[in-house]
C-alpha cells in the first residue's frame, strides 16, 4: 500500500516555506575527510539479538556522540524547522534526509543534543532520494563519528534501534526499540502541511516508534551500527507534531552513503551541488497547469512580472505542464544562468521574458 506516509523532519513553526533568497553555496568538504567506504565489503553483520533495556542505553551512548540535532531556518521568514543527522567524518560531514534542510536559508546543528552548536552549510543533496550532506563550519575536527554497518545483511526481525531529535525537544536523543518488519518497501510521502509527494524505494520497514523530528537520524542495530535513515511514518489521519508512528520507515545506509559519496565527488544523477537556481516563485499543480501562487519580492519573477495566477507553460525552450516539469527544467541550471520564461496570465494572455536565474535554498 502507497498511502499516508508522512515525513519526520519539518516541526515548522510559521508558514510554509517558499523558493526565494540565496542560501547555500557550494561547500567543499574539509581537507583530508572522506565518506565511510562501502559498508558492503563487511561480512560479519552484527549481533541481531535484542539487549534489553540495559542494552538499549549503552548502545544508545555509543552513538549518541556521532549524532546531531539540525534546525534550520526556513527562507522567506517561513519558520523553523528541526530534525537530526548523523555525524560520518571527524572533520564534519553530517548524513541526513534532504527534507530535513530543505527550504534552509541557514542552518545549526547541535552535537548530541547537548553540547556544542555550529553552523553548517549544504555540501549537496538528492531530493529525488531525499540525502543530504552537509558540512560543519568552524574548521571542527576530531569529532565522533558514526559506526557504519552493512544494510545488505538486514533480515526481518532483527532487533533495531531508532535514534533522533524526537519532536524537537532536543537535549540527549530519543531512542526507541523495535524489530525489523520488512524490506525493499516502497512509500509516497509528503511532509507535515501536505506538501508535494515523493515515492521512495527500497526501504528498511520498522517498528520502533518515531516521532517528528526523528528524520535523518540513525536506525542502528543491536551493537549500534548504523544500518538506516530514518525517514518516514505512516499517518493515520490528520498530522500532529505530538503524535509518533510505529510504522516507520529508513534509507538503507548502504544507499545513502553510495549518494553522499556522489555529492561528495560533485555529481551524479539527481544530485544537486551548491546553490540551487531558482526563479523566486511558489507554485501549485491545478487545471490549468504549473500555477503562480506567490511570487517572491525582488525575485527574477518579480522582475519579469510574473503575478500570482499565472501559469508558466515554458522555460528555456520547454514545455512545462506541472511543477515537476519545471523543477526539472531548473535542476541542470546554475544561478546567474539566463533563461526565458513563458507564461499565461488570468485572460489567457501570453507573455516572455528572459530573467536572471537567483541562487535559492535546498529543494
Amino acid at each position: 500500500m502507497v498511502a499516508a506516509f508522512i515525513f519526520l523532519g519539518s516541526i515548522t513553526a510559521g508558514a510554509a516555506a517558499g523558493v526565494v533568497v540565496v542560501a547555500s553555496t557550494r561547500v567543499t568538504p574539509a581537507a583530508g575527510t572522506s565518506l565511510p567506504q562501502s559498508s558492503n565489503a563487511i561480512t560479519t553483520p552484527a549481533p541481531s539479538t535484542s539487549a534489553g533495556a540495559g542494552g538499549t542505553a549503552a548502545v544508545a551512548a555509543k552513538v549518541d556522540p556521532a549524532v546531531v540535532d539540525v534546525t534550520t531556518t526556513l527562507a522567506g521568514q517561513a519558520g523553523t524547522a528541526k530534525g537530526t543527522g548523523i555525524v560520518v567524518t571527524s572533520n564534519g560531514e553530517v548524513l541526513t534526509n534532504n527534507h530535513v534542510i530543505s527550504g534552509a536559508a541557514s542552518i545549526t546543528v547541535q552535537i548530541d543534543g547537548t553540547g556544542r552548536s555550529y553552523s553548517a552549510t549544504v555540501v549537496g543533496y538528492d531530493a529525488t532520494d531525499d540525502i543530504a550532506v552537509l558540512q560543519i563550519q568552524g574548521g571542527v575536527s576530531g569529532l565522533k563519528t558514526a559506526s557504519i554497518g552493512d544494510s545488505s545483511a538486514l533480515s526481518v526481525g532483527q532487533s533495531v534501534l531508532a535514534i533522533g531529535n524526537a519532536l524537537g525537544a532536543g537535549g540527549t536523543p530519543a531512542v526507541t526499540s523495535g524489530q525489523i518488519t520488512a524490506l525493499q518497501q516502497t512509500i509516497t510521502a509528503s511532509d507535515a502541511v501536505g506538501g508535494s509527494a515523493e515515492t521512495l524505494t527500497g526501504l528498511i520497514q520498522m517498528n520502533a516508534l518515531i516521532q517528528p523530528g526523528d528524520s535523518g537520524g540513525p536506525l542502528v542495530d543491536a551493537s549500534g551500527n548504523v544500518i538506516g535513515i530514518d525517514t518516514a511514518g505512516q499517518s493515520n489521519g490528520r498530522f500532529q507534531t505530538d503524535a509518533g508512528s510505529t510504522t516507520g520507515y529508513a534509507i538503507p545506509i548502504n544507499a545513502a552513503l553510495t549518494i553522499a559519496r556522489q555529492i561528495e565527488s560533485g555529481g551524479g544523477a539527481n544530485i544537486t551541488v551548491g546553490a540551487r537556481a531558482v526563479l523566486g516563485v511558489q507554485m501549485r499543480d491545478t487545471s490549468s497547469g504549473a500555477t503562480v501562487v506567490g511570487v517572491e519580492s525582488a525575485s527574477p519573477a518579480e522582475a519579469a512580472g510574473l503575478q500570482a495566477g499565472d501559469v508558466i507553460v515554458g522555460i528555456g525552450g520547454s514545455q512545462i505542464t506541472s511543477t515537476a516539469g519545471l523543477q526539472a527544467a531548473l535542476s541542470g541550471r546554475h544561478a546567474g544562468d539566463s533563461v526565458q520564461v513563458v507564461w499565461l496570465d488570468s485572460a489567457g494572455r501570453q507573455h516572455t521574458a528572459t530573467v536572471q536565474l537567483e541562487s535559492g535554498p535546498p529543494a
